[in-house]
């Protein structure tokens, strides 16, 4: 669905933070771990948002659009997932948006591959990103759209080696075609 270019009401109300979680550069692209980038970049092009851009204000790639009357930020940190906190705290203080308009998009390694569920505040359940989060907002009244990675090879390594691998062919796929498209659904009830 595109993004229609509305004017915001005069209320910060309608503006949401979409955060995707993940590590910079090129050897971390199509981890796992960076599940919650390749689901921005997912929701960039289909609301036909422009390209990100580096923001170093925020350390963070950015693009922006229009949910109808909702202006839409979607942030990419290029800090490493344990400082994610830093870009979204930077981001909250410049927007002047309330926690509750947040939404952090990341990989979670307790779910199954291709399950997502969504939560609107709570622990970091040991997620290094969201704890970073937490402990710079002073809150963790913030909602996660998490995505499940975990598959048969997470039993046979280390967390930290499953977490930065890169997904299979297969799972590419079925993230393309099923899960990211779910989330972006999920992500859209949330905007309402």
């Amino acid at each position: 669905m595109k993004l229609p270019k509305t004017a915001l009401s005069g209320e910060k109300n309608n503006l949401f933070l979409i955060v995707g979680l993940g590590n910079p550069g090129e050897e971390y692209a199509n981890t796992r771990h960076n599940v919650g980038f390749l689901a921005l970049d997912f929701l960039a092009s289909e609301w036909g948002l422009n390209k990100f851009k580096s923001q170093k204000k925020f350390k963070a790639l950015t693009t922006e659009g229009w949910l109808e009357n909702k202006k839409i930020i979607l942030a990419k940190p290029e800090t490493f997932m344990n400082n994610s906190g830093g870009t979204v705290g930077a981001l909250k203080n410049f927007y002047k948006t309330g926690s509750e308009k947040i939404i952090a998009v990341y990989d979670e390694l307790d779910l199954p591959f291709g399950k997502i569920r969504v939560r609107a505040d709570g622990s970091s359940a040991g997620h290094n990103g969201i704890k970073s989060i937490i402990a710079k907002l002073g809150t963790d009244k913030f909602k996660r759209v998490r995505i499940g990675t975990r598959n048969e090879q997470a039993e046979k390594m280390e967390a930290s080696d499953f977490v930065l691998a890169k997904f299979s062919k297969r799972e590419e796929l079925i993230l393309k075609k099923e899960i990211l498209p779910a989330a972006m659904e999920e992500i859209e009830k949330i905007i309402g």
